[in-house]
């Protein structure tokens, strides 16, 4: 049950107040202080949705109560009543954050009206936090799909990045050699976005010819082109009000790039063919595994369109940077297997994972997974070391 604590010296006041509330609020444990030190020895020790004080009492009185209760617990709700106080009084205690004020003497509809107001804002802020909470659950559920294995100095240096760009809007382009974890980093930080209820819409820029990579981010329309049988939406427009995410973004065509380029700057996308300017609101994330500012010394990739891409740059290093992770990884990657296979996960011998450790990840993650999945196939259970140097390539 809820409790109400009044803080008052008179005896005759404060029993005439819990008689009433106790009438009125069936719901709450009323509680008394005789004085503004009992008062604050009952806040620290208990929790109340509400305290109605007297302002002129011994000990310490309830303006220095009210500043006091509130440093020690901030959501407390405060009601001060007085017979001695003056308007300048009632504004203090007010800025000093109490709900209400009420001049003695006390006029009872007016007690009950506004202690029945503030206890419904408390319930409402303790609601609000509950909503709070949830999302933050919530966010973390989304978050476990993508989640980064590991505790190396170096993954924890990418999740604070993560964390800090996440809530902006902020273009980034993710830097670091194939199969290191790119694509992880930009559904990451898809969501925990504010972006993260809208689509993601991914484009690998190397896998797409050259004459089709146009069509694909924006667009075109019937005839435009041979094959162009019908107008098609492009992946700009279809990540609208969410995330695009252009994947190996240094094999993008000069062509291609000045489009790209365009958009970003004017948040709006041409479909081929056609004069239509499309208005977009999208969050552009980038990745690559080129070293950029080669590409834009040797005239293959535009230092406009970069700067406008590495707003936020986030560095994803090679697994052999940080093979202190290789153990959980290996655990993650077995339990994911297991469940694919509808098994129980296979348990790795320690000499296993020291053998794994002492290789050279040229593949990186990607081919640690491949090589967990050929063990638990092939190997015995425990995956064991001579497992490892069977099956396992020097």
């Amino acid at each position: 049950m809820q409790k109400i604590l009044i803080v008052e010296d008179e005896k005759a006041i404060s029993s005439v107040l819990s008689d009433i509330l106790s009438d009125e609020l069936k719901d709450y444990e009323i509680q008394v202080a005789e004085d503004g030190l009992e008062g604050y020895k009952s806040i620290e020790k208990d929790d109340f949705a509400l305290v109605i004080s007297d302002i002129k009492m011994p000990k310490v009185s309830g303006t220095e109560l009210l500043k006091q209760a509130l440093a020690l617990k901030p959501e407390t709700t405060f009601v001060m009543i007085s017979g001695h106080a003056d308007i300048d009084t009632a504004v203090d205690c007010l800025k000093d954050g109490a709900y209400d004020f009420i001049s003695k003497p006390i006029d009872i509809n007016r007690l009950i009206t506004s202690v029945k107001n503030a206890l419904d804002k408390e319930k409402l802020a303790k609601e609000n936090k509950t909503l709070q909470k949830e999302n933050v659950t919530l966010k973390k559920k989304v978050n476990k799909k993508y989640q980064m294995i590991g505790q190396s100095p170096a993954l924890k240096k990418i999740q604070d990045m993560i964390e800090k760009v996440a809530t902006s809007d902020a273009r980034v382009l993710i830097t670091g050699p194939n199969g290191a974890g790119k694509e992880l980093v930009a559904h990451a930080i898809h969501a925990q976005s504010d972006r993260s209820k809208g689509p993601m819409i991914e484009v690998n820029c190397a896998a797409i010819p050259s004459e089709l990579i146009e069509s694909e981010l924006f667009g075109h329309v019937k005839g435009s082109f041979t094959g162009a049988i019908k107008d098609k939406q492009g992946k700009f427009e279809l990540a609208n009000n969410g995330t695009i995410f252009l994947d190996e973004i240094g094999d993008m065509s000069l062509i291609a790039q000045a489009k790209v380029l365009r958009a970003l700057q004017e948040s709006k996308v041409s479909p081929v063919g056609s004069d239509k300017e499309i208005k977009v609101d999208v969050r552009v994330l980038a990745a690559t595994n080129k070293n950029m500012q080669k590409e834009i010394e040797a005239g293959r990739f535009r230092e406009d369109l970069y700067h406008r891409l590495s707003v936020i740059e986030i560095y994803v290093p090679a697994l052999d940077e940080r093979k202190e992770d290789i153990e959980l990884l290996v655990r993650h990657f077995a339990k994911l297997v297991a469940d694919e296979q509808g098994n129980a996960a296979r348990e790795f011998a320690p000499e296993a994972i020291k053998a794994l450790e002492a290789f050279s990840w040229t593949g990186n993650i990607r081919e640690l997974r491949n090589v967990v999945e050929r063990l638990i196939i092939l190997g015995g259970s425990p995956v064991s070391e001579k497992d490892v140097e069977a099956f396992v390539r020097k």
